[in-house]
């Protein structure tokens, strides 16, 4: 997965704002009872949702809180600044906070929030907002996905979008002048990366307005819109993607194709950015909650790799024959294997989803509400889009979950790890757990409605994976070999990830070490070695996370015996919403030590 999960939202979650006055840090003399407390704590809570929302008014859309459906954030280099000194404000309101008497989840608040400002203030130092695009992410990838999250009920839900196709170029305006102070700072992404960003918005650009994806809403009017003031919409939408959308576009795509794309780096390695070490180091912190050096985790990668390379030779054994290298050879040449359409893909995903429905109240006490749908992948993204990716429900109930699923190029890609992609990206994965994040109760709006912490989520995704293997599911031996695929291309992730930005691996290295230890498909080793050039660190979580819910899961079961119940294991992992891995830790050592308390003979 965005991040394919949370990349999609990177550039209207970016930290950027519009500048507020600001109150003077206060907060309740010593003295204040513990309810007094409590309710400025909430307060402050409320405060700092609402510039949540106001800064990044495109998450609030999406989230349903249509109250800021006009506007488009600030992504002026003023804009980030004042972003930086509100959070400095806010750091020291927060920690000002005394929490003692709180409940276990607001002090737990508190202390993540805070955690929160200060990493977000140490990313700030590298400046990396002056790096606002590449081919996974940025405002000509983003603002045609919004798109899509959006609901279209009433005049003024297009009214609103008409006046924010109509904002859209001061937002390319704004992100090419960041990408002019980093060329200036010395501040690029390699230039290959570049290229592609050019090519994509060409391809935007060269469309008719009607074909863009920005006259999506206009395909299917809701009921109830008087014909006048349908075709008013029509004709003002169209206008506005062709007369401010589109030309926007083209001078974007002209910009990165003849002067930034020229100027970007020829080193893949995050160690040839200014600071490169320093940068690295911190995404690795930020990416895995832990304080496992690169080297390490290069370690763990290859250990993982070996221990699944030998798990994935005794089914080729089974399968009749002797080495890997000949069963992954017939892979390729198997044509049962492959999909015969776009459509099949999708078909083949809803049917294991539907398989794994029934068997989720074996695993869990607790299932969210929420829904989900399987969609395709926009054309205009599928050539550098991962596998699958997934996108979190609206929080007002709007609009489900969607499950984004790449079938471009669809003859050559296979279908065995279509299975496990399935149950990480939706259930018992990501929607599972991302969803009944947003239903949980007694939990602020920073921490439901806001998917964070990359370990933990992506972690969940992979163990999630493997949770299949329990309920009887990989029925099919290729579909199970597949599954260890999947393993597999997380725990290279690891060794090829540092090898990158820490060994100074070359491309090359990396798209042989995939070759040497896989027979993943030929289209996603290419695009997942671009993806781990682009965001360096954030294919470290899924493992390193994995890793870890298992071994809490493991040491839950020795120490409580045949008292382990794996649905309260699991609703307990689940039951503060997504955590640093050691705040993990924490919380499920207590729910242990609450379990056999409560066994234990009293005296």
């Amino acid at each position: 997965m965005r991040h394919r999960l949370l990349a999609v939202l990177a550039v209207s979650w970016c930290g950027c704002a519009t500048p507020h006055p600001s109150p003077p840090p206060a907060g309740p003399p010593e003295s204040a009872s513990v309810g007094e407390r409590r309710r400025a704590f909430e307060a402050l809570l409320a405060e700092h949702w609402e510039y949540v929302l106001s800064r990044a008014p495109e998450k609030a859309s999406i989230l349903g809180d249509k109250r800021f459906n006009d506007k488009l954030s600030d992504l002026s280099a003023s804009a980030v600044a004042a972003d930086v000194a509100r959070t400095k404000e806010f750091l020291s309101r927060f920690e000002s906070v005394d929490a003692t008497g709180f409940t276990e989840q607001e002090a737990l608040t508190r202390t993540l929030l805070v955690r929160d400002f200060r990493e977000s203030l140490q990313e700030a130092a590298f400046e990396e907002w002056k790096m606002p695009v590449n081919q996974m992410q940025g405002i000509h990838l983003f603002a045609p996905r919004l798109v899509a999250l959006l609901s279209f009920t009433t005049v003024k839900d297009y009214d609103d979008y008409l006046a924010r196709l109509r904002g859209l170029p001061r937002q390319f305006v704004d992100t090419e002048a960041n990408m002019r102070l980093g060329m200036a700072a010395g501040l690029m992404p390699p230039r290959f990366l570049l290229e592609k960003v050019a090519v994509q918005a060409a391809g935007i650009a060269s469309q008719k307005p009607e074909d863009t994806p920005f006259a999506r809403p206009l395909s299917r009017m809701p009921p109830g819109i008087a014909p006048a003031e349908e075709e008013r919409i029509r004709a003002a939408t169209l206008a506005a993607i062709r007369d401010d959308v589109l030309p926007a576009y083209r001078r974007f795509a002209t910009f990165v194709r003849d002067e930034y794309a020229p100027r970007g780096r020829t080193e893949m390695g995050i160690w040839s950015l200014p600071d490169g070490a320093a940068r690295y180091a911190a995404k690795v912190r930020q990416s895995t909650t832990t304080s496992l050096s690169a080297d390490q985790i290069h370690e763990i990668g290859l250990r993982e790799v070996a221990r699944i390379e030998a798990e994935m030779l005794a089914v080729a054994k089974r399968a009749g024959f002797s080495d890997l290298s000949t069963f992954r050879a017939s892979l390729q040449t198997n044509a049962a294997l492959r999909p015969r359409s776009r459509e099949q893909i999708l078909e083949i995903y809803r049917g294991y989803l539907d398989g794994m429905r029934p068997e989720l109240p074996k695993l869990f006490g607790r299932l969210p509400k929420a829904d989900f749908v399987v969609v395709a992948v926009e054309p205009f993204r599928e050539k550098e889009a991962a596998g699958a990716n997934y996108m979190i429900p609206a929080a007002d109930g709007s609009r489900p979950g969607r499950i984004e699923v790449n079938t471009g190029d669809f003859a050559n890609r296979k279908t065995i790890t279509m299975e496990s992609t399935a149950y990480h990206e939706a259930i018992p994965g990501h929607h599972l757990q991302l969803a009944l994040q947003q239903e949980l109760e007694g939990l602020p709006p920073q921490r439901r409605l806001l998917p964070h912490y990359t370990a933990f989520i992506e972690g969940w995704a992979l163990y999630a994976e493997r949770l299949g293997e329990e309920v009887g599911r990989y029925r099919d031996p290729y579909s199970y070999y597949g599954h260890l695929q999947d393993e597999m291309l997380r725990a290279i992730r690891l060794v090829v990830d540092t090898g990158l930005h820490e060994k100074r691996w070359t491309r090359d290295q990396v798209v042989q070490f995939f070759h040497d230890h896989s027979a993943i498909d030929e289209v996603e080793v290419q695009a997942e070695t671009d993806r781990y050039i682009a965001w360096p660190s954030q294919a470290l979580g899924y493992k390193v996370g994995e890793l870890e819910i298992r071994e809490l899961r493991e040491r839950s079961r020795s120490e409580l015996g045949p008292a382990f119940d794996v649905r309260r294991f699991h609703d307990v992992v689940l039951g503060a919403g997504s955590v640093p891995l050691d705040v993990l830790d924490v919380r499920v050592s207590a729910w242990v030590a609450s379990e056999k308390s409560a066994r234990s003979p009293k005296a």
